[in-house]
């Protein structure tokens, strides 16, 4: 990772810590491993968050792509793919590309992969599902490595229902809207929707926006 995005990283953290007045733990350890302990915590507390949200409404509000997602948001808060728009439509067009593919190959009502085993037509599913994602993702510019991840979860048979959606995506909203506070309490300027381009010249492919 470049010297920036440390400096981000870092800069998080410490206003983590000044907002809590515990500056003195940057002092007495290292700060990259303040750096793994607020991961540590911060991607745990947020993952439980959802998985409450879970138990509690007994909703599929927890997939293993958020994972991912989370990591991106709280460790490159100001990555292109960790931008609110970029999260939401990466999810939304891997959710749909899943989807998609189980109506095609008439998997729609099957039972899941981890059940059952891989077919040709699971393969077809699968292998479209991420193709597509990938396709959609780069055409409307909206790049989110684990998106790729939410594709082949539904086309697995994982998450295979329409009904599903809506708290597929209000789970990813959550984890957002976590990052927006969090960052934003932190002094990062997470951006509200996108990041733009930033000036010519400029050490960083993205901005804040």
């Amino acid at each position: 990772m470049s010297e920036q995005s440390d400096r981000v990283r870092f800069q998080l953290v410490n206003g983590l810590l000044r907002q809590l007045h515990l500056e003195r733990l940057n002092q007495r350890f290292n700060p990259r491993l303040v750096l793994a302990l607020f991961n540590l915590v911060n991607g745990g507390l947020s993952i439980a968050l959802i998985a409450t949200v879970a138990l509690v409404t007994q909703q599929a509000f927890i997939f293993p792509s958020l994972g991912a997602t989370a990591f991106l948001l709280f460790y490159l808060p100001l990555a292109e793919a960790s931008s609110p728009r970029n999260v939401l439509c990466g999810h939304l067009i891997g959710a749909l590309a899943g989807l998609l593919s189980l109506y095609l190959t008439g998997l729609q009502d099957a039972p899941a992969a981890m059940l059952v085993g891989v077919d040709w037509a699971r393969v077809i599913a699968a292998g479209l599902s991420l193709g597509l994602t990938s396709a959609l993702m780069a055409l409307f510019r909206v790049a989110h490595p684990p998106a790729g991840a939410t594709a082949l979860i539904v086309s697995l048979g994982l998450m295979p229902h329409p009904a599903q959606l809506p708290v597929l995506m209000c789970a990813v909203s959550l984890l957002v809207v976590q990052a927006l506070v969090i960052n934003r309490l932190a002094g990062i300027a997470y951006p509200l929707w996108r990041a733009r381009p930033a000036r010519a010249g400029a050490g960083r492919p993205v901005t804040p926006g």
